[in-house]
C-alpha cells in the first residue's frame, strides 16, 4: 500500500514547507486545493504558484472546488500529474475528464461521504483511481466515518481493477483497516505532520505491520 502526505495549506509557503518535510521519505504528495466554492474550508488554491517550483514528489490534488470543468485549465498547466474532482461539483463531468486526459495526465474521482458510490462508478472505464474520502471536504483532523469501510468494499466489488485512494482520519488503526478493505493507497496530514516524534517516524510507523 502507498503511503501519501496530505498538504492542507493555508499559503504556498505552507505548502513548500511542508512538502520539503516529507520530500526524502515519499514518492507523492497530496495536494488539498479548496476556493470555499465547495467545502467550507478554505486552503491555498493559485495553481500559478507551482509553475517554477521544484519538488522531486509526483503530485497529486483533490479539487474541492465548484464548477470544476470553467477552473481545471489553469491547473492542467501545473506539474500536478493527478487530478480528482467531486462530479457533484461540475455540469459536466466527461468534459473534466477529457481536459484532464488530453494533457497525458491522470484523472480520479473522489467521493465523499454524502455522495453516491454508485453513481461515482458509471465512470470507472474512463477514471484512473476513486479516492473514498473518510470524512466530509474540511478541514485535517477528522475522525473517520465507520461507513468508509463498507464503501471501499463496495467499490472493489463492482470494479475490482479499480485503484482505491483512502484521505481523511487515516491513523495507524484505520490505515490497518482501510488496506483489509481494499484500499491501495492512504492519505495523511494529521497523523503525518501532527506526530511529536518527527514526520520520518510518523510515516514508518503508518507503513509498518506491526
Amino acid at each position: 500500500m502507498l503511503l501519501i502526505p496530505s498538504i492542507n495549506a493555508e499559503s504556498f509557503e505552507e505548502v513548500k514547507e511542508k512538502i520539503k518535510m516529507v520530500e526524502p521519505y515519499v514518492l507523492w504528495a497530496h495536494l488539498d486545493i479548496s476556493d470555499g466554492t465547495f467545502g467550507k474550508s478554505l486552503t491555498w488554491h493559485n495553481p500559478k504558484d507551482l509553475l517554477n517550483f521544484e519538488t522531486k514528489l509526483n503530485l497529486e490534488a483533490h479539487l474541492m472546488v465548484n464548477e470544476v470543468e470553467k477552473k481545471i485549465d489553469q491547473w492542467i498547466d501545473s506539474p500536478v500529474k493527478r487530478f480528482y474532482f467531486h462530479i457533484g461539483a461540475t455540469s459536466n463531468p466527461e468534459i473534466v475528464i477529457e481536459k484532464i486526459k488530453a494533457e497525458g495526465k491522470e484523472v480520479g474521482i473522489a467521493i465523499s461521504p454524502e455522495e453516491s458510490v454508485f453513481n461515482a462508478l458509471s465512470f470507472k472505464d474512463r477514471v484512473d483511481v476513486y479516492q473514498i474520502l473518510g470524512v466530509p471536504p474540511g478541514p485535517a483532523g477528522q475522525k473517520m466515518r465507520e461507513e468508509t469501510f463498507k464503501r471501499i468494499k463496495k467499490v472493489k466489488k463492482n470494479c475490482k481493477s479499480c485503484i482505491i485512494e483512502v484521505d481523511g482520519g487515516i491513523n495507524k488503526k484505520t490505515a490497518k483497516k482501510v488496506k483489509e478493505a481494499g484500499a491501495d493507497i492512504i492519505v495523511s496530514a494529521t497523523a503525518i505532520f501532527s506526530d511529536p516524534e518527527g514526520v520520518e517516524e510518523a510515516i514508518k510507523n503508518l507503513m509498518s505491520d506491526d
